[in-house]
This record gives structure tokens, C-alpha cells and sequence, in this order.
């Protein structure tokens, strides 16, 4: 399953957020790792300030049963698929995959 965050101008600096609540109950978040497909599709791992198919990974956090990544640079007229894998403090596992159109405002 897919979700969809709202559109970015390529100029913004914005945080977007996954909320796990529903899937974890009284679990929480131990770890969330994000990915993006690059230009060719393969998922490729973001690390802090790194750059995928123009995308920019400003940093990630975890706040109680929601993982939030922020985004900064990108390409306009594109649009993104973003993974986020968490893994919970019981060591479940579980992947989203989110789309994130960019559109000059």
C-alpha cells in the first residue's frame, strides 16, 4: 500500500510524517530507516544530507509511534517514492512506501 504526503516546491524545507499508531498499539519506535527509489527504481538507502535523484535527506527522527524525515532540495515535476522501514521496540518490522509530488507554488 501506497500513501501520499502533500506536494513540495522544490524550494521548501519540510518535514513529512508517518504515523505508526494504528499497526504498533502499545509498541513503539525503535529504529526508522528511508530510502528512495533513484531514477532508475532501485530503492537506495538516504543517510544524513545525502541526495537521491535530486532529492535532498536533511535528517530523520522518531517521535513516540511516529517517524518523521526531513526533506530540502528536489526536482520539479517529479514525483518521489519514499520508503520508511521501521523497526518496533518488540522487533517487529514493518515498510510504507509514500509519494511526494514536487510542484512550484
Amino acid at each position: 500500500m501506497s500513501y501520499k504526503w502533500p506536494d513540495k516546491d522544490k524550494d521548501e524545507i519540510v518535514d513529512y510524517s508517518v504515523d505508526w499508531s494504528r499497526f504498533l498499539k502499545d509498541d513503539t519506535l525503535a529504529a526508522a530507516v528511508w530510502y528512495a527509489k533513484d531514477a532508475e527504481g532501485v530503492k537506495t538507502q538516504f543517510s544524513d544530507s545525502s541526495v537521491i535523484n535530486g532529492l535532498q535527506f536533511v535528517t530523520g527522527t522518531l517521535s513516540g509511534q511516529v517517524s518523521t524525515a526531513r526533506f530540502s532540495l528536489c526536482t520539479n515535476n517529479i514525483r518521489y517514492t519514499i520508503i520508511c522501514s521501521i523497526t518496533t521496540g518488540s522487533g517487529l518490522q514493518y515498510e510504507r512506501s509514500i509519494f511526494m509530488r514536487v510542484k512550484e507554488k
